[in-house]
């Protein structure tokens, strides 16, 4: 709030101001402090009348507003949790509606900031029939011709009848019963890519993936229109299949829906299954129906009846689970707002002659999400800065034929940001005299494999992504919310890995190495990330909330230090055989200690014998281990935790969140704060439990 400091200065007659003026303004000087401290007192006031509203009332009244009506806040989950003042706000109108299926489904939304629905297992109850209440839809045998309620069986959208189920809901062992309640969550999301040019199989055949692979298109969750209303198909992020295709084109079908074909009506588009004829992949099962265009979104396949001479372009939606390795979604706050100026490229290119523009600094954008089919290099002059980077909101695809080479004066950096890049690896070169200071990877995805088969398979399995060949001087290199394959670093290289994957496509490659593959590489700190594969480094400076999916065929340390006086790794699950600097709350070895104390605790001696402690070690290391939805970089569920996992790994963290990439999304904290809802908001004698669709 502005002050006048003349305020009551000015009410003064102007006799007293004239003979102030003559003394040096003493007056005025002290008229303008007290008019400051009443301005003070007057905004005191009026905030105070505005305290009194959820909507207007300072940050530090939320807690006793909230205490008012008894709202109890939960664990913070990030931008997709509402704010504690909407909570508030929403708190009454939440219990005016209490109990009933579509607050339970709005809560589940609000607090966990996933897609839900709630159910109410007792509709789905077969009853015998009575007359004054007649329930035509709940017999116990299905009508075998309908297919939707099949398609539905056993989802969240399921209307066949079943019989009572007596297990408990909350542990999620049944769920048909007059009190259970079921909340359905969907852990992934549906990530649009449009602008893309179809991957080519031949002149009738092409991919909606831009590698040319396989993938399941996803729904593009549509906004429940009224408060009331319970989740549909519609309304959530799942994959769509080929028979919910064919019934209900015109609601997935359209350039603002899930999927559209540029230049291709809806009434030229037919759901078909294109599924492999053989096991050679190089034919497709069936014959299009008699249609235009034949799409099958089980495998993201699109068959055309008339040759096209050019990739149509598409635009379709693919799940997985956060935003990362380069997406349409917001990266604004990643870029250099202060370098210039920016060149502009658009598919199909050619690229290097904007980067060859450039090489006293400045911005290469690719301004949309088409494919560019060539292996640039970027060289820069010293003392320089360089971003190579996709537009905001548009995920552009890099196909080269050999490595991309970077090299730099001194004190040069090079920044690659949002760029999706396959069939070769970047590869960091020093000249004589070069002295390249730094390289970052930031929201990129170098696909593991470097190429892939139509069935993502990748075709170079275990072939490194980044090749930091800069071996004159010491080089800082850092990758962030990427997926990458094998990284091959000299041992002068400083690499840091946050929020990323390192896929070396199996956990007996090489992940991270020396560049031949063998011996150490460069001092590493790796935080919040998945690595898949061996390791041998000069110094693992850091290792946090992490998982080391690791392991050698001969028994020897997958994951080995040289340097281990220095460095910490802390709260991590890694194999027992690795030789790292000394370990913090780790797994499985933490779980291994807990149980031998308990064991001795219970003997109620001072120790128990090697036997028993090796017998309990085997336990542990049998079953707290990670294990994931999909190892497959192309699959939704890449690198995504099972539920299944033990919590000792899925609430291993330092904040009590999952280990490994995803550790920001917090997902038990998710979990745990509907299922704190859920107890204040169920009508009494209920019971819910909570389940994942995805």
């Amino acid at each position: 709030m502005s002050y006048d400091p003349d305020k009551l200065y000015n009410l003064l007659p102007s006799v007293y101001r004239i003979r102030d003026v003559e003394q040096g303004e003493p007056l005025r000087e002290l008229l303008g402090l007290i008019t400051q401290q009443v301005g003070i007192l007057e905004e005191d006031l009026e905030q105070l009348y505005d305290n009194q509203f959820i909507e207007t009332c300072a940050p530090w009244v939320l807690p006793y507003i909230g205490d008012l009506i008894g709202y109890r806040s939960l664990h913070p989950i990030g931008p997709d949790q509402l704010t504690p003042r909407a909570e508030v706000a929403n708190t009454i109108s939440y219990r005016r509606r209490k109990g009933t299926a579509s607050v339970l489904e709005q809560l589940a939304r609000d607090v966990t900031g996933w897609n839900a629905r709630a159910v109410e297992f007792f509709q789905l109850l077969g009853w015998a029939q009575f007359m004054n209440h007649i329930r035509p839809t709940n017999f116990y045998a299905p009508d075998l011709r309908e297919w939707e309620p099949l398609e539905r069986l056993g989802s969240a959208f399921e209307t066949i009848a079943h019989t009572v189920d007596v297990r408990h809901v909350q542990r999620g062992e049944g769920r048909y019963n007059i009190p259970n309640v079921g909340i359905f969550l969907w852990r992934l999301n549906a990530w649009r890519l449009h602008g893309s040019p179809a991957a080519r199989v031949d002149d009738h055949r092409f991919l909606f993936h831009p590698l040319g692979v396989n993938t399941p298109l996803f729904n593009r969750p549509q906004t429940e229109k009224s408060i009331t209303h319970l989740a549909e198909p519609i309304n959530v992020p799942e994959p769509i299949s080929r028979r919910v295709l064919d019934g209900s084109l015109g609601d997935y079908y359209g350039a603002e829906l899930s999927m559209s074909i540029e230049g291709i009506d809806i009434n030229d588009v037919r759901a078909c299954n294109l599924s492999d004829a053989d096991a050679s992949g190089t034919t497709w099962a069936h014959t299009p129906p008699n249609a235009a265009v034949a799409i099958d979104p089980v495998l993201g396949r699109i068959s055309f009846r008339d040759a096209q001479t050019n990739p149509p372009r598409v635009m379709f939606h693919y799940g997985f689970s956060a935003a990362m390795g380069g997406g349409e979604y917001e990266r604004t706050p990643t870029f250099d707002a202060a370098l210039g100026p920016v060149e502009t490229v658009a598919s199909p290119g050619p690229i290097q002659p904007a980067l060859d523009a450039r090489t006293a600094g400045g911005v290469v954008e690719l301004s949309d999400s088409g494919r560019f089919e060539e292996t640039p290099s970027i060289a820069l002059d010293a003392g320089v800065r360089l971003e190579f980077r996709a537009a905001n909101e548009h995920r552009p695809t890099l196909i080269m034929t050999g490595p991309l080479d970077i090299t730099g004066g001194a004190d040069a950096e090079v920044t690659l940001n949002g760029l999706l890049i396959a069939g070769g690896p970047i590869r960091v070169l020093s000249a004589l005299g070069d002295t390249l200071r730094k390289v970052r990877l930031l929201h990129c995805a170098l696909v593991p494999g470097l190429s892939l088969g139509i069935d993502g398979t990748p075709d170079s399995s275990g072939a490194p992504s980044l090749l930091i060949e800069h071996t004159e001087t010491p080089i800082e290199v850092e990758i962030d919310h990427c997926i990458v394959g094998a990284i091959h670093a000299p041992p002068n290289a400083i690499v840091l890995i946050r929020h990323s994957i390192v896929d070396a496509n199996s956990d007996t490659a090489v992940a991270y190495s020396d560049l031949d593959g063998v011996g150490a590489g460069g001092t590493v700190s790796v935080v919040n990330s998945t690595i898949i594969g061996t390791m041998h480094t000069e110094l693992l400076k850091l290792a946090s909330n992490s998982i080391f999916l690791s392991r050698t065929e001969d028994g020897s340390a997958p994951i080995r230090s040289e340097r281990r006086q220095t460095g910490c790794v802390r709260f991590s699950w890694l194999p027992l055989e690795a030789r790292v600097p000394r370990r913090y709350r780790c797994q499985p070895e933490l779980e291994i200690a807990e149980r031998i104390k308990a064991a001795i605790a219970k003997s109620g001696t001072s120790t128990i014998s090697d036997a028993e402690r090796q017998a309990i070690k085997a336990a542990v290391v049998a079953t707290v281990v990670p294990a994931f939805t999909s190892l497959r970089y192309t699959d939704p569920g890449y690198c995504q935790l099972r539920l299944s996992v033990p919590e000792e790994i899925r609430t291993g963290a330092d904040d009590e969140a999952e280990m490994g990439v995803f550790h920001d999304l917090f997902q038990p904290q998710r979990e745990s704060n509907i299922r704190a809802r859920l107890r204040e908001y169920l009508r009494f004698g209920f019971e819910a439990g909570v389940f994942y669709e995805t």
